[in-house]
């Protein structure tokens, strides 16, 4: 009963606040203007940027199949591409769920140890929190000297700029706060858990330390770096696609991007709400009206969560037709041996 109720919290608790942040935001909009801003957009822009929003994925299975290889499990590299589509869907419903999506894919089409996988994917975010706190730097340096100069023009100082924030918004930051540390402190207490059972320490410290082994740093090193400007530029390219947004750049770019990939730690399906929130305040601040900054990030993350959802159908689909058809073969050489003997 208990694990029924906890499965049911799950769902839900991340719905409500995602849908809650999501009604705050958009109560009382407009949204018989959401076809004209459609049939205005520059859909080309919009095209170009979802081939990375794959690309991202891709290289993000080739980067974890590389660090499973040192530990003696030998995943295909369609197979790990295929988990990683299943991960990212998987957690629309579930979120944080994908990661443990993923290693189960492996465990059963490739008969890779899922604590070792799981193991690796410890890393991964190890490395990933790396990037962002560059990226998070490189974001400030950027946009040190337009904050210097918006705020010295306007005569904004930062008390007087949060204090344009109403009280429902420092609620909603409040939320997303205590939402990230609830997340924190439930990581924390799961890998408690796990720390009970020894063999699984063993083989999860194995995926953490596989790093130092990895048979081509430079080639880790590169699958990194392409997946983080794949996102960017999954993100970043759909500024061209709107006229409020299409002059905007870099700097606006980087630091609009670093601030949604912080938001949706947030535990909502694919950041819905805290991204949203996020990004709008981000463009606001950039002198985006505040109708066209919720167009924007409605659109937006809308289509790109339609692009993960479709990801998920197609490597559900290839990943159970390639073990099907791993199954037909073992069933002919095992026909075949028997024949012989």
């Amino acid at each position: 009963m208990k694990k029924t109720i906890s499965y049911i919290l799950k769902i839900t608790l991340p719905l409500l606040l995602g849908g809650a942040i999501l009604y705050w935001m958009y109560r009382g909009f407009d949204f018989s203007q959401l076809s004209s801003v459609l049939d205005e957009m520059d859909w080309s822009w919009m095209l170009l940027s979802l081939p990375f929003g794959v690309l991202a994925q891709v290289f993000r299975g080739l980067r974890w199949r590389q660090t499973l290889d040192p530990l003696g499990e030998h995943a295909r590299t369609s197979t790990a591409i295929y988990a990683i589509f299943i991960s990212y869907a998987s957690s629309l419903v579930v979120p944080r769920i994908g990661e443990f999506a993923r290693c189960g894919v492996l465990k059963r089409y490739d008969d890779v140890s899922f604590p070792k996988a799981l193991g690796t994917v410890v890393t991964e975010r190890a490395v990933d929190t790396i990037v962002m706190l560059v990226a998070t730097a490189v974001a400030l340096l950027v946009n040190m000297p337009v904050f210097t100069t918006f705020f010295s023009r306007t005569g904004t100082r930062l008390d007087t700029f949060f204090g344009q924030f109403t009280t429902t918004g420092y609620i909603v930051t409040l939320i997303c706060g205590l939402a990230a540390l609830l997340l924190v402190f439930l990581l924390v207490r799961k890998m408690t858990i796990y720390n009970k059972v020894k063999d699984v320490v063993r083989n999860l410290w194995q995926g953490v330390i596989s790093l130092r082994h990895v048979n081509n740093v430079w080639l880790y090193l590169f699958f990194t770096v392409a997946i983080w400007f794949s996102y960017f530029f999954h993100f970043s390219l759909t500024f061209k696609c709107f006229e409020a947004t299409s002059s905007l750049g870099f700097d606006a770019a980087i630091v609009s991007f670093v601030v949604g990939s912080i938001a949706v730690i947030v535990p909502t399906p694919n950041g819905a709400g805290p991204w949203h929130f996020a990004v709008k305040t981000m463009l606001i601040l950039y002198g985006v009206e505040s109708n066209a900054a919720l167009f924007f990030v409605l659109i937006v993350h809308t289509i790109q969560t339609f692009l993960v959802v479709i990801l998920g159908i197609v490597g559900g689909i290839c990943v159970k037709r390639k073990g099907e058809g791993d199954s037909e073969v073992k069933e002919v050489k095992a026909d075949t041996s028997l024949s012989n003997t």
